[in-house]
């Protein structure tokens, strides 16, 4: 699985360009501000629908243009495949060989992907929003259902939330009912993930700390969620909600639930958040990133993707010449830095305000 050619229409700062990338190490460099990170901003895109920088596709749009367009070529099980996307603030389209989409959700789990960026920082320190997105898109990359699932929950959620606004109990049953599946699906999905995750979390963070730290991640739920599955969980929601109402209103917020879930992260069996050094956090998210990439591995059985923006600004300079020697293992690869680095194989391609091509260095 490799994505072999890439077609950018008034993308970020790109207004046409045209890219190849060989199916190894792909080394994306230039200088800051020239759209290398823009490069790999579109082909994350196409990995997952959505950019990793901004909730707005507007924001995707160049200057002075009304739509963007992006066009992928990409080999998978042997077979030629493409993608096409267009966006122009009124509609969008999304087209996987000859197959016509309006949602880009339709993306996820066609060309797997997995990308470390300096705004993983936001795993070890930011909000519980940013773990849940973390857990949410690793787990709908390769489970449709759960897609299904999260856009089912949220819609009932949105329609709970409306009554207990308006103090009514008309239909808050109704809507509870909608819900209570969902959020069981959503809640047990989330915790397998974690426990398929923590032997190569722990791998990885053994390896990049040279075992001087430990790296857990488990499932913090809003509400006691004591050992249930299936119909019994489901239950269980139902109760909890139908509890909760009295004090919901007051508020006008469902209170309880995957919305609110948090992921609980420990480095060296201590909160991340609170008692870990900057150096500890960027090792600890560049593990979470390595462990999902082998997960998808193991699950898919094909290399996914790999991209990392601004390379090397994770990890100090001796894990940072480790991960370059090991980088040709992880298939394909694409890395942005602002200096040409020399990686055996590697396929190098230079950034100039929004031109591809070879740079003098």
């Amino acid at each position: 699985m490799w994505l072999q050619h890439l077609v950018l229409r008034n993308f970020r700062n790109y207004e046409q360009a045209q890219a190849s990338f060989c199916p190894s190490v792909n080394v994306i460099y230039g200088d800051n501000g020239q759209g290398k990170t823009n490069l790999l901003e579109a082909i994350y895109l196409i990995s997952t629908g959505r950019s990793f920088r901004t909730k707005r596709l507007s924001d995707l749009i160049r200057t002075g243009a009304n739509y963007f367009y992006v066009e992928a070529h990409f080999s998978k099980d042997g077979i030629s495949q493409c993608i096409k996307i267009f966006y122009d603030e009124q509609s969008r389209k999304v087209q996987t060989n000859n197959t016509v989409h309006n949602n880009f959700n339709s993306l996820l789990g066609t060309l797997p992907g997995i990308l470390l960026s300096p705004e993983d920082h936001a795993l070890m320190s930011g909000s519980p929003a940013d773990r849940r997105k973390f857990i949410d898109l690793h787990i709908a990359q390769i489970d449709p259902l759960y897609v299904y699932h999260l856009g089912r929950y949220f819609r009932a959620m949105k329609q709970r939330n409306h009554l207990l606004k308006s103090r009514s109990e008309a239909t808050l049953a109704a809507w509870e009912m909608a819900m209570a599946p969902s959020a069981a699906y959503i809640i047990e999905k989330r915790k397998e993930a974690l426990v398929r995750l923590g032997p190569p979390i722990g791998h990885w963070m053994d390896h990049l700390s040279h075992r001087k730290d430990s790296l857990t991640a488990k499932y913090d739920c809003s509400f006691s969620l004591r050992d249930l599955q299936g119909n019994d969980l489901v239950e269980y929601l139902q109760a909890q909600w139908k509890k909760s109402r009295s004090k919901e209103m007051h508020l006008g917020s469902t209170l309880l639930g995957p919305h609110r879930d948090d992921l609980s992260i420990a480095i060296s069996e201590k909160d991340a958040k609170n008692f870990s050094s900057e150096g500890q956090k960027r090792c600890g998210s560049s593990a979470l990133r390595f462990a999902q990439w082998e997960q998808f591995y193991a699950l898919i059985g094909a290399k996914p993707l790999l991209g990392i923006d601004d390379f090397g600004i994770q990890l100090d300079p001796e894990r940072q010449k480790l991960l370059q020697q090991k980088l040709p293992d992880f298939g394909q690869v694409f890395l942005t830095t602002p200096v040409l680095l020399q990686i055996d194989t590697a396929h190098a391609l230079g950034v100039q305000n929004g031109q591809l091509g070879s740079l003098a260095t």
